[in-house]
């Protein structure tokens, strides 16, 4: 099952030194058939991408909570065994848990299959809405819209061979 984690561009470098995602429990995000069902799609391009989406939306959280992290939103995408992943069905259409699983035991980064971060010209409206979260939490409209901005970024996809790079 591919399963996408959020992290931050520290944490990749700390994956990448330790050779694993931890510790666990991980939170990530995957298809689900909540998610399935909300997004009424057969397309699994598109559920994959979706789950993706979720999970840069957990990546923004957890650069609001880390403010000396580079603002950029980062998931490591990875392909781990179905049993590998918990999933919630009583929190069905929950808004806040579609697509959520999650991991009870640290991943390999040898189950990689790879990374997706934002380009260095997403930086200003990802610092903006990692700053505006709270306040969009707390039912601001216009801090939505500063939140919603970083999404207009497509996250790249890197091989894993380029995360050296990528954290350097």
């Amino acid at each position: 099952m591919r399963v996408y984690i959020p992290t931050t561009l520290p944490g990749l470098a700390e994956a990448h030194k330790a050779g694993e995602l931890g510790p666990a429990p991980l939170d990530a995000f995957a298809v689900t058939p909540s998610l399935r069902e909300w997004y009424v799609s057969d397309d699994i391009e598109e559920l994959e991408y979706a789950a993706l989406t979720r999970a840069a939306q957990a990546s923004l959280r957890q650069l609001a909570a880390t403010p000396d992290a580079p603002r950029r939103r980062v998931v490591v995408a990875v392909d781990v065994a179905d049993g590998a992943v918990a999933f919630d069905p009583d929190r069905g259409l929950d808004p806040s848990a579609l697509g959520a699983v999650r991991l009870a035991a640290p991943v390999p980064m040898t189950r990689a299959a790879a990374v997706h971060a934002d380009a260095d010209d997403a930086e200003q409206d990802v610092t903006a809405a990692a700053d505006a979260l709270g306040a969009a939490d707390a039912g601001d409209d216009d801090a939505r819209f500063t939140v919603d901005g970083a999404e207009d970024h497509e996250l790249l996809w890197y091989a894993t061979q380029e995360i050296t790079s990528l954290i350097a």
